[in-house]
């Protein structure tokens, strides 16, 4: 069963696949994926803890990485009985992989998203998810957003920044920083997870925007460190790649998903 206070929706039937959203989206951002791949997959989407339909956060330390897997697991467990296809896009392709480190028997394959970066110090903290749960807290979401999400520096486009916009205000605003400050501030890199990523034994898809440029550099770390990883570089893409080219991505899916092991 999935885990008590998510929004799941389940689209389509063939081959398992769980999918889940960056920070700040919902199930609806992988829209374009059900409706084009239905027909191949039984796509199981949700709205992580703290976003859109699913129950806030009402204490810090149910943001942290523990829990956030912990979801995962349970849509996936309610998703399907044999080993699935796991992924996600920037946070949830964290914790997509998270979720295979901690539960390898359960997956066969995984597709990974716009992976994000670690933190830039050698601190393990993020100073930029930092900032930005402190700008939520003193000036709420829109200024924020507007600085962190879809602002000029974000490489979206003026269509896929107001999506994002419109998205991003349906959340509460104290779960998205509880979320930046115990989840994705203390996410490990790729060089940080080498050893236990050289034992993650299934094909894995990773897929980046070329346009990203901040998910660039930890693509091609992680599909390096991946024992049996492909990179697929999206021309014409920044970070919420799978929206600025729906078709290329759902071709790359379609097509990785045929080659896997029966």
């Amino acid at each position: 069963m999935a885990a008590a206070g998510l929004h799941v929706e389940t689209h389509g039937a063939g081959a398992a696949l769980v999918l889940a959203h960056g920070f700040g989206g919902s199930a609806r951002n992988w829209r374009p994926q059900w409706r084009a791949l239905q027909d191949a997959f039984a796509i199981t989407l949700y709205d992580a803890r703290g976003h859109a339909r699913s129950a806030p956060i009402a204490r810090a330390e149910d943001a942290r990485a523990a829990a956030v897997v912990a979801d995962f697991a349970a849509v996936s467990e309610g998703a399907s009985a044999a080993p699935l296809i796991a992924g996600g896009l920037s946070m949830g392709a964290a914790t997509a992989l998270r979720f295979a480190l901690a539960h390898p028997a359960r997956v066969r394959a995984l597709v990974l998203m716009a992976p994000p970066a670690g933190p830039a110090s050698g601190r393990g903290i993020s100073a930029s998810a930092l900032a930005f749960a402190e700008e939520i807290d003193r000036d709420g979401l829109e200024a924020a957003g507007a600085r962190f999400a879809w602002g000029p520096g974000s490489g979206l486009d003026v269509q896929a920044a107001t999506f994002v916009r419109a998205g991003f205000l349906e959340h509460d605003p104290a779960s998205l920083a509880h979320l930046l400050r115990e989840y994705l501030a203390r996410l490990e890199t790729p060089a940080q997870l080498a050893r236990e990523l050289a034992r993650v034994r299934v094909p894995a898809l990773v897929v980046v925007g070329e346009r990203d440029a901040a998910s660039l550099p930890s693509a091609h770390e992680l599909a390096a460190a991946l024992p049996d990883a492909r990179l697929e570089v999206v021309a014409g893409a920044g970070h919420v790649v799978n929206l600025a080219q729906p078709a290329r991505v759902n071709r790359v899916l379609r097509e990785f998903a045929s080659e896997l092991p029966a």
